[in-house]
């Protein structure tokens, strides 16, 4: 039985910083499209509000217009009956008679009143819903204006940098696959716990990248051996040396053709 091949750390050390490349060049692509997707999504979500809005409001100016509707034949119902009691004036027999229709021509004065009262606060109240379904209106054209200015912006970014990203994913997912869950599980704890995903970074000027603490020259020899894997002490990252990092960045620059 063969012996299975051991994977030198130089080998696990180049394969993790071109996931890292790989990896920040999708970062790359992702903060280019910046807050659109999130300003898509909220003005989506807005313009849903004012379209729930403009039913409700729209449903109670009908409710409104049926109760118009509604007090409009009662006064012409109340009408006929007071025509129908003036008729019967001509005719009482006594005064009892009298006095029973009169009071009856009364209620029927009063609900003419009533009914006029609430077509008046029902044709106000649409009156004002009105007015707040063109201001809904308004609002309703300059945000869909401004989600398809936004829509177009997201579409451009996303039609120039969807090929790449394609790619890139795939290659990603090559390269992690090359290397060990372990030092997988490692990396991907780094990138989420620095604020740019820079896990694994080289050596600049004495110090790891990025930072401003100075690295000790024999840590630095130890890094530039390549012969086991170095963490730096104040953030966490993995480092390598400046010359196998350039090596591999004109690896990768070949591999994703930019």
């Amino acid at each position: 039985m063969a012996k299975k091949t051991e994977v030198s750390v130089e080998t696990k050390l180049r394969a993790l910083y071109d996931l890292q490349l790989i990896d920040s060049r999708i970062d790359e692509i992702k903060n280019l499209r910046g807050e659109l997707p999130l300003e898509v999504e909220d003005l989506e979500n807005e313009i849903q509000g004012l379209n729930t809005k403009l039913d409700k409001i729209n449903t109670e100016i009908s409710e409104d217009e049926h109760e118009i509707s509604d007090k409009k034949q009662t006064i012409e119902n109340a009408k006929e009956l007071l025509k129908k009691y003036e008729d019967k004036l001509k005719n009482v027999r006594n005064n009892r008679e009298y006095n029973s229709i009169v009071k009856e021509q009364e209620f029927q004065e009063l609900e003419i009143q009533l009914a006029e009262k609430k077509i008046k606060e029902h044709t106000a109240r649409i009156e004002s819903k009105q007015d707040a379904l063109n201001d809904i209106n308004t609002r309703l054209e300059e945000r869909n204006n401004h989600l398809k200015a936004k829509k177009g912006e997201l579409d451009t970014i996303l039609k120039e940098t969807h090929k790449e990203e394609d790619i890139l994913q795939k290659k990603s997912a090559e390269f992690e696959k090359q290397i060990e869950e372990r030092l997988i599980t490692a990396y991907k704890r780094i990138r989420a716990s620095v604020r740019n995903g820079l896990a694994i970074v080289p050596v600049a000027r004495g110090a790891s990248g990025g930072s401003y603490f100075s690295i000790p020259a024999q840590v630095q020899l130890e890094i530039a051996s390549r012969s086991k894997i170095i963490m730096d002490e104040h953030s966490g990252r993995i480092l390598v040396d400046p010359e196998l990092a350039k090596e591999e960045e004109a690896k990768i620059l070949k591999i994703i053709g930019a």
